[in-house]
This record gives structure tokens, C-alpha cells and sequence, in this order.
């Protein structure tokens, strides 16, 4: 049976999020959650490259504790990679707002960073992570002063995130009140095109059908329309080698970018 947070991707997705669910997502979990009653920042330190080299480690653990160690992974690039449903080993002993119970009823996010000061934050990041966090909240009826960095709910052990807090939550209540413009959302649909031909359809992992069946075979992938973790890869490594924020989703811009790569083959 699912737990309990199987809301997490519509709630980032109606906020203008970028999300990546990652298999198993809805039945992972040591157990069910209690009540949402807030949300705890962390960064990785993990990998300098890549996008979000965490997420293993995040999904399976280390030798030292068992995984899955947070609920959200938070990409460089502002993709909301949902891991878990369930209750994650994220907080351990600590009090934000007199709850001790971290690991029970807070969502926990890990955002990808070293946590070291030649590891500057990304700004499309940081902006994802204060929408994203503003949207839990919301959707669970509470407000900014619920979300906490790690490192304010246990201040003798843990160091991150290395973002200001208090600014953080000054953003996350700014979002929620309503006094930062949402970003626009891809548009479900491309445009119409000046050669007529049929508009195509934004795709993400998850998609299937016919439109993946033609994305797979523009990027020289075994055939099976189904975007899954494979297209998905192959999806960000065509949209770095462009120079596009690689975020694993194919909308008009990719499109058009597919289109012009294949032009001058």
C-alpha cells in the first residue's frame, strides 16, 4: 500500500516545479508518516558534478544509516526528484517550534551541494527550493516559520544547508504570500507550427506512447515508448551538449532544439 505523501508531485508540479519521480516512489518509506508538520532543509555534500550525484545514496542509505534519507532530492537545476512517500532517516535527534519528532513529521528535502564555499548555489536551484518549499507548506496548512534548516533543529551536529536561513524562510513566506511572480509553466502542447504539421506534445519521464516511440528514435535509443530513467538520461545529456538547463523534459524548446540538431546532420 502507497504511504502517505503520495501528493508531493502535483503539489511541486501545480507550483511550476520541474519533477522526477523516482521508481518505487509511493511505497518507499521505514514506515508511514505522521502528520505534516513541516519542512527541514539539508544539503547533500555530496558530488561537485552532475546534477544530482546524491540520489542513489538518498534512495538506498550508506553504511551508517539506512535509507531512504529524505523524501525530496533537489537537483542543481531546480528538478524535484520525489524519492519517498513514507517516513526517511533525514532528521535524526533535534527541535524546531518544540517538534522532536523530525524523521516522523517533517518533509525532508536534500538539495544537491557540497556545502563548500567554491560550491556557489545555482540561482534557478535556490529559487525551486524556496517555490517547492512554499508549496508543502501551503498545501499542509502551515507557514513559513515551519520550515527549518537541518542545522537549526540540530544545531551541535549538522552545518547545512549553508544557505541563510531566516532570508530562506523571509522568500518561502514572500511565495506564499502571494508577492513573487510564479514562473511560467512549459506549456502542455508546442505551439502550432509554421509547417503544419501537428503540434507534439510536452513529454516527461513517465510518458508513453507514440511521441516517446519518435523522441527515443531522435536520440538513437532502443525503441519501446516508455520515458523512463534510460530516455530521461539521454534527455538531459542532449539538452546539456545544447546549452539548455537539463532538466529531462522535452517541451517546445527541446523540441525545436531536436529539430534544428537533426537540420544540419
Amino acid at each position: 500500500m502507497a504511504f502517505s505523501l503520495v501528493w508531493l508531485p502535483d503539489v511541486l508540479k501545480a507550483a511550476g516545479l520541474k519533477v522526477a519521480v523516482v521508481d518505487g516512489w509511493q511505497f518507499r518509506g521505514r514506515g508511514d508518516v505522521g502528520r505534516t508538520l513541516g519542512v527541514l532543509c539539508h544539503h547533500t555534500a555530496g558530488g561537485r558534478s552532475g546534477n544530482m550525484p546524491s540520489l542513489d545514496v538518498l534512495i538506498h542509505g550508506r553504511a551508517n544509516l539506512n535509507g531512504p534519507l529524505a523524501q525530496l532530492g533537489l537537483g542543481r537545476d531546480g528538478t524535484y526528484y520525489v524519492i519517498a512517500a513514507g517516513r526517511c532517516n533525514h532528521a535524526g535527534a533535534g527541535e524546531w517550534q518544540g517538534i522532536t519528532s523530525g524523521n516522523t513529521n517533517f518533509i525532508g528535502i536534500e538539495a544537491e551541494n557540497t556545502g563548500l564555499q567554491n560550491d556557489p548555489w545555482p540561482a534557478i536551484q535556490v529559487d525551486a527550493y524556496h517555490r517547492g518549499v512554499a508549496a508543502i507548506l501551503e498545501h499542509a496548512g502551515l507557514d513559513a516559520e515551519s520550515c527549518a534548516g537541518h542545522k537549526e533543529f540540530a544545531p551541535k551536529r549538522k552545518p547545512d544547508p549553508s544557505l541563510d536561513m531566516p532570508a530562506f524562510r523571509a522568500s518561502v513566506a514572500a511565495i506564499m504570500a502571494g508577492s513573487v511572480p510564479t514562473p511560467p509553466l512549459i506549456p502542455a502542447v508546442e505551439p502550432p507550427r509554421a509547417n503544419g504539421a501537428p503540434s507534439r506534445s510536452t513529454l516527461r519521464r513517465g510518458s508513453t506512447g507514440a511521441m516517446v516511440e519518435t523522441l527515443q528514435k531522435r536520440l538513437g535509443l532502443f525503441v519501446d515508448g516508455d520515458f523512463g530513467p534510460r530516455t530521461e538520461a539521454a534527455v538531459r545529456e542532449f539538452q546539456r551538449r545544447q546549452q539548455m538547463v537539463p532538466d529531462g523534459i522535452v517541451g517546445p524548446k527541446t523540441w525545436a532544439a531536436l529539430d534544428a540538431a537533426i537540420s544540419v546532420e
